[in-house]
């Protein structure tokens, strides 16, 4: 069994401490020195799809993987769902109803026991 971590007091401030300056840091960066910095068209142009590139870096583990393992069989509720929002998306484009449409899929494939 693994030993637990012990901080003491002190670890846990100097740890909140180093993460409030690692993000004040980070995020004001931009406003600080963002008036002298001219942005390259080509680089304003790909960070149009950083948002984008972001959800799927949180929405894929979810979909295809299931205790470290991936799967991609029909047989995986959650992939099966995220396949029925994105067809439901491309028909309606409305983010709003796909995401309920999603979410029912999901909860009926779990209700129905059809995976368990």
């Amino acid at each position: 069994m693994a030993d637990a971590i012990n901080m003491d007091s002190f670890d846990v401030w100097a740890t909140i401490v180093v993460l409030v300056l690692a993000t004040a840091a980070t995020r004001s960066t931009f406003w600080l020195v963002g008036h002298h910095i001219t942005i390259p068209r080509r680089v304003n142009e790909m960070l149009r799809f950083a948002p984008a590139c972001a959800l799927a870096a949180i929405i894929a583990p979810d979909l295809l993987m299931d205790s470290a393992q991936l799967q991609l069989d029909l047989l995986n509720p959650k992939l099966l769902s995220g396949i029925a929002a994105t067809i439901f998306y491309l028909i309606r484009r409305n983010m709003l109803q796909t995401i309920v449409f999603g979410m029912l899929v999901f909860t009926g494939l779990r209700l129905l026991h059809v995976f368990q």
